[in-house]
């Protein structure tokens, strides 16, 4: 397995991915925002798609778009009244989108399908290096506002009360997201990315009790998922993409099992 070039990338740029999405995943569930991943993940599509039709590489076209409408989304749907609206909206608005610059691109349909559920075999040298250098920025932004992110994340109230910069600090948590969901989306895909982005975390916090200790389980859940995924996918030649989301959710179910037995 090893002697082929393409799964050592793959599990070269797969740990990355685990780590950023483990460490983001417990915000995302922190701040309740698994429904903007969603969201960024169907823009994702869109943006890959977009990137295609101007020949650009795909992962450029993503980061466009998720760090822009990353901060836009955010800001629709602050309000719980119009949250729900406000995804349908835009999740279809760049669902059609998406397609429409596939088939501008005349793309055929296994195109868009290696955007939307990942492809290992397109991973190269290239790839793992944009992923580990994103990986890299968004680790050094991270350790610049842990202290503050994790307060405004876990008491937002608190935060307020203290005067802490709660806006800049959700447009940073905002960029960081996008920039997570257009990194992990060379693995699982625009459309399974949120996998990664919220299930571990949510998992680990049944686990664990402290910040730290949940990024750590979640980063843990998340390397099981994607090396476990690589493996069964070579031995099987089925998408990888359905091992690692398979996995996650089998943790999840664990956990909560476990929950439940604890109690």
């Amino acid at each position: 397995m090893f002697s082929l070039e393409f799964m050592r990338n793959a599990f070269v740029a797969s740990t990355f991915i685990a780590i950023i999405s483990g460490i983001i995943g417990v915000f995302v569930s922190a701040r309740n925002m698994s429904f903007l991943t969603h969201t960024l993940s169907e823009i994702g599509f869109s943006g890959a798609a977009f990137g295609v039709f101007m020949s650009w590489p795909p992962l450029n076209g993503m980061l466009l778009f998720t760090m822009v409408s990353s901060v836009i989304v955010g800001q629709l749907s602050v309000k719980q009244a119009r949250r729900e609206a406000s995804i349908s909206a835009i999740s279809s608005l760049f669902l059609g989108l998406g397609i429409l610059f596939l088939s501008l691109s005349n793309k055929n349909a296994s195109y868009a399908t290696n955007i939307l559920f990942g492809s290992i075999i397109g991973i190269n040298h290239t790839n793992v290096i944009q992923v580990i250098e994103l990986s890299a920025l968004v680790l050094i932004i991270i350790a610049f506002v842990y202290r503050d992110l994790k307060f405004d994340s876990f008491d937002a109230i608190g935060a307020q009360v203290k005067g802490l910069w709660t806006n800049a600090l959700s447009i940073i948590f905002l960029v960081l997201l996008a920039l997570s969901v257009s990194v992990a989306a060379q693995i699982v895909g625009s459309l399974l990315i949120f996998v990664l982005l919220t299930l571990p975390a949510a998992s680990a916090k049944y686990f664990v009790h402290t910040v730290s200790g949940m990024m750590v389980v979640a980063i843990l859940m998340g390397l099981v998922g994607v090396w476990g995924g690589l493996c069964l996918g070579y031995i099987t030649n089925w998408p990888v993409s359905f091992f690692i989301a398979s996995i996650e959710c089998l943790f999840y179910f664990a956990a909560l099992s476990y929950n439940r037995l604890r109690q």
